[in-house]
């Protein structure tokens, strides 16, 4: 173990504690583990398996992470790899279809506070009928062989038509100012609610870490709509990051059959769904009135067909630095990692990776030591760790 830390950097900080951690846990499953990129041969290795539908990964200090499996479970990941048991006091969660347990996230001060924030799937009552709507938790995380929430509070709850088990959307980012941004998917059935103001469904909220009203949230005292909303007319969001590079909030969501989006989000404006875009219903039917239309956001990339995102994560690590500052993104349907060059607030190209894999990858991250970390959606999911082949 010493050795390993002399040999990463050359001294033992907390920094080089975390890779080293890092770098002595992954594992090989056997499989194919290199592949062709722009950058060099790739490694792919297996940091942790067994895990039902992994949905969110956040990374703790000392080498550890939290990942949530979407059938309700939360878990620690030790720095070798190991998965702790399920973390008592996550409340009730509905997983129902695309329902579940889903993103998680550390507070910006998670050393000194043990905070996290977490969005699920929970079952309401209607007028008599039973649906699921997102919800948002915050919680103290406590140590220990048997890890725990205590402290539990849902602070946010999503208002508008339940859902039979679709379209949740439910990515956390937190920004500088240490308000949250959550996305909220307009439950398939009622994709005309993301144009409702009027509710939370297909939009994105912001929201203070106790659950109020930021008072410079764009809808604030307007009559008729929701003063937690930041942006409208969104279909399904599976990720949402903060550019390093200038602070802008990058979102991208599912579209039907083709529109998968990327979006540069701005408070108070409104991304179309299901007015315009560039899919189709699922039946081959039209859905849209056009491409664009007065008042309403265009896509910085969409994706015809569809290869259904899910997670991103900007690069700024070390260990590939010809991809400083590309956006990496999963597919679900696609089955693969795709990098996003970027030139200020443009895509000017794509570079798809990983397909040999053949693996749905649900989340995107960069870890505290440069490598990209990966989960993939199964029901024997693992964490994957990229880097490249000669690290």
């Amino acid at each position: 173990m010493k050795a390993l830390l002399v040999w990463v950097s050359g001294s033992l900080t907390a920094a080089t504690v975390i890779i080293a951690s890092f770098l002595i846990a992954t594992k090989s499953s056997g499989e194919p583990t290199s592949f062709r990129s722009s950058a060099g041969a790739l490694a792919v290795k297996t940091f942790a398996d067994n895990l039902a539908y992994p949905w969110g990964l956040a990374f703790l200090p000392e080498g550890r992470a939290l990942v949530t499996e979407r059938p309700g479970r939360l878990r620690v990941v030790s720095p070798q790899g190991a998965l702790s048991p399920p973390v008592t006091g996550v409340p009730d969660v509905w997983a129902v279809g695309q329902g579940g347990l889903l993103d998680v996230v550390t507070d910006r001060e998670f050393s000194a506070n043990r905070t996290i924030y977490f969005c699920y799937s929970e079952r309401a009552n209607d007028g008599g009928r039973s649906g699921g709507r997102t919800a948002v938790a915050r919680a103290a995380l406590e140590d220990g062989d048997d890890p725990s929430l205590s402290s539990v509070r849902i602070i946010f709850r999503q208002d508008g038509p339940l859902s039979s088990g679709n379209h949740y959307g439910c990515r956390i980012a937190q920004g500088a100012d240490g308000h949250l941004l959550v996305t909220l998917g307009e439950h398939f059935s009622s994709r005309d609610e993301a144009q409702n103001l009027g509710n939370h469904l297909g939009k994105i909220v912001r929201i203070a870490p106790d659950g109020s009203v930021p008072k410079d949230n764009p809808f604030v005292g307007r009559d008729g709509a929701r003063p937690e909303i930041w942006s409208w007319g969104h279909r399904n969001a599976q990720a949402l990051a903060f550019n390093p590079a200038d602070g802008r909030l990058w979102e991208i969501e599912h579209g039907p059959r083709g529109g998968d989006e990327v979006n540069i989000i701005a408070p108070g404006k409104n991304y179309g769904w299901p007015v315009i875009g560039y899919g189709v219903d699922y039946s081959g039917a039209k859905i849209h009135e056009a491409t664009a239309k007065p008042g309403m956001e265009q896509p910085v990339k969409y994706w015809v067909p569809s290869i259904a995102p899910s997670g991103m994560a900007f690069y700024t690590g070390k260990l590939f630095p010809k991809w400083n500052g590309s956006l990496f993104v999963g597919a679900l349907a696609g089955k693969m990692l795709v990098r996003l060059s970027l030139s200020g607030d443009k895509v000017t190209a794509e570079e798809r990776l990983l397909q040999p894999l053949n693996e749905r990858i649900r989340d995107v991250r960069q870890g505290p030591d440069g490598a990209l970390w990966l989960l993939t959606d199964n029901a024997a999911g693992r964490i994957l760790r990229v880097t490249p082949a000669n690290e």
